[in-house]
């Protein structure tokens, strides 16, 4: 997997600003030191520095990520987050040595997959989307809405979780859905509380929710797979001032706070 740098090219830039670019040695604001995750472009062989040549190369003027690279056909085979999970979860025994049992993201249930599809829709519109739909607009009206929409779906869906204390959100075993959740609410108390003005409350405020992110954060390559370091610098990097925020530090410092789902009874006593 190759990863870009989070925050694109600036207005100097000498092939034009607002681009993504494969910089592993470029320096972070926040650390003064190169990000560890960010890599080279190796999938077309190239050594490409920005995005928009993979895609030039194929006679393309998209500019958008992720993208899922063939490296036998040498073309780019899919450029849409839910499609690739889809797809990557129906071959993922294809794809790796280990053939120890499968648990699919999307099962062959008719019944399940229905409520997959429900909670995805939801999760898309009032917490995927609704947070940058809250965070980028300048319309206050359309703020507020997407504002109140992201608080009560979290709201529903801490409901769904206590109904009978269920690990994941449609039952016992981790879905597409949880898959979906995941982002956002990993990057809520400390990004999208201040930077997308998504202040109503923190995910340590929902018990529930709270456990559910600590344990999906504790399964295996999830926390090695996530770089909080990097998505603030996505996030504040590209802000008039570029500062990015140190905190949270209380009750602790994030993503540390994740290993602690026993933090949102704490929480739940001071309130």
């Amino acid at each position: 997997m190759d990863v870009v740098f989070p925050s694109r090219t600036e207005a100097d830039d000498r092939a034009g600003p607002n681009l993504w670019q494969f910089a592993p040695e470029r320096v972070a604001i926040a650390t003064g030191a190169p990000l560890p995750e960010c890599t080279s472009e190796t999938a077309t062989e190239k050594s490409y520095s920005l995005i928009k040549e993979i895609y030039a190369a194929e006679g393309s003027t998209d500019q958008s990520v992720p993208i899922l690279y063939d490296k036998k056909t040498k073309r780019i085979v899919n450029n849409e987050s839910a499609e690739i999970i889809r797809m990557l979860d129906r071959h993922a025994n294809a794809l790796t040595a280990n053939m120890r049992e499968q648990t699919y993201l999307y099962p062959e249930d008719d019944t399940l997959r229905n409520e997959i599809d429900i909670l995805n829709k939801i999760i898309y519109t009032s917490i995927n989307n609704g947070a940058y739909k809250a965070g980028f607009s300048s319309d206050q009206q359309i703020y507020a809405k997407a504002f109140y929409d992201y608080f009560q779906t979290l709201s529903e869906l801490e409901k769904k979780l206590a109904v009978d204390d269920r690990p994941f959100l449609t039952g016992a075993n981790f879905t597409e859905a949880d898959l979906r959740l995941f982002p956002t609410l990993y990057r809520h108390d400390p990004i999208y509380y201040l930077r997308m003005k998504l202040n109503g409350a923190k995910i340590l405020d929902y018990p529930h929710l709270w456990r559910w992110l600590c344990r999906v954060y504790a399964l295996p390559g999830v926390a090695e797979s996530n770089a909080l370091t990097h998505c603030k610098h996505g996030y504040f990097g590209r802000t008039w001032n570029k500062t990015i925020p140190v905190g949270p530090i209380k009750p602790m410092p994030y993503p540390s706070a994740y290993q602690h789902p026993e933090l949102s009874n704490e929480r739940l006593t001071l309130n």
